[in-house]
């Protein structure tokens, strides 16, 4: 979280281009957003289950990073991405849609319901950024703005364990039973589990088309690590 911090910084300056970063979690994690309350999560339960509690930067509610690619992106407006949140979700979004699709998913921003109230699970909630197939939630997408420069984050995942996520975030049964319900992952809708390399592979290509760049692989600056470890007490658990 700190790295990706980094890079919408040093984005902002001007010293790097726009970045695509895809990553994976060496344990299961939750991200809480940048104003959640630290208490959205049982942190006892956390500690006995192995799962790390972090913070993110952007905003949003909480988030269980398991079995998914989970992707940042950090474009600016001299970019092309358009100034404002409803804007810039709507092309970021295009992209993250374009990737399931590549993939065989018939994935889109359709409006859902509203999801259910005051539930700290990112799942349980419904916004104008959600990805859904037939009315269930794929995806969710949060972002944050450094004056014209934007950090969106956001997963594509393969496969989800209901009862642990339902469990971190403390959801009754009836929550349980409606995130059960609700989502979909991609390894409930295709018969054949695309590899991690081959969701990566399809997000490179919609990510290129939508901002109109080639990527470049890449290593962290030197500027952008030094960055990171000046953010880490931010997003180290509260």
């Amino acid at each position: 979280m700190a790295f990706d911090r980094a890079i919408q910084i040093a984005r902002d300056g001007g010293v790097v281009p726009p970045t695509l970063r895809l990553y994976q979690w060496e344990r299961p994690t939750v991200t809480l957003g940048k104003f959640q309350d630290p208490t959205a999560v049982d942190r006892a339960l956390c500690m006995r289950l192995g799962v790390d509690v972090v913070r993110r930067f952007t905003g949003g509610r909480g988030v269980l990073h398991d079995d998914e690619l989970t992707y940042s992106v950090v474009a600016s407006t001299d970019d092309g991405v358009p100034r404002g949140t409803a804007a810039s979700y709507r092309m970021i979004c295009s992209a993250v849609a374009a990737t399931y699709q590549a993939l065989g998913v018939a994935a889109g921003l359709v409006p859902r319901d509203t999801g259910v109230k005051g539930s700290s699970a990112c799942y349980l909630h419904s916004t104008t950024a959600d990805l859904s197939l037939d009315g269930r939630k794929l995806s969710g997408s949060a972002q944050v703005w450094l004056r014209d420069t934007v950090l969106q984050h956001g997963s594509f995942v393969i496969t989800r364990d209901v009862e642990r996520e339902a469990a971190v975030f403390r959801l009754d049964a009836d929550a349980a039973r409606r995130l059960a319900q609700t989502t979909v992952t991609l390894g409930d809708e295709l018969d054949r589990v695309p590899t991690v390399g081959q969701i990566a592979e399809a997000a490179v290509a919609s990510f290129e088309q939508t901002l109109g760049v080639e990527f470049e692989a890449g290593e962290p600056t030197d500027q952008e690590l030094e960055l990171a470890g000046s953010l880490m007490p931010q997003v180290e658990g509260d």
